[in-house]
């Protein structure tokens, strides 16, 4: 038995609103975690809480499937069409009964692609 660890953690994505975009997040632990997506709200003072996902959205699906490799769990957030309300901190999360673990990504949304700096193209998916 082993605790949940991130294989693949999500990457930051930028994209325009309209945009087609997912998160992807890669698990493995024995057993076989429980993998959710929260999104994190961040209010006053430095409080933040989590909103399960996918909460009451029409426009944003988890998905979840075993593998590639035995004891592994990948995870999908796919939104379509991305909206400003979508920007934000996502939080992949991978529980089972030896503990847990987590990674993060941020999804910021611009009005236009020439908005993004190119800098970001260094591993950020569209």
């Amino acid at each position: 038995e082993q605790g949940p660890s991130i294989v693949t953690p999500p990457k930051e994505i930028w994209n325009v609103t309209g945009a087609k975009i997912y998160l992807s997040c890669e698990v493995m632990g024995i057993p076989t975690p429980v993998l959710t997506w929260n999104k994190i709200i961040r209010g006053q003072y430095g409080v933040q809480r989590l909103e399960l996902l996918p909460g009451d959205r029409d426009n944003l699906a988890i998905q979840t499937r075993g593998g590639p490799e035995k004891h592994e769990v990948t995870g999908w957030v796919l939104i379509s069409p991305l909206s400003k309300e979508d920007a934000g901190e996502y939080e992949c999360h991978a529980s089972n009964s030896k503990g847990e673990a987590t990674a993060s990504a941020r999804i910021t949304v611009v009005n236009a692609l020439h908005e993004i700096p190119i800098t970001k193209d260094d591993g950020a998916e569209l």
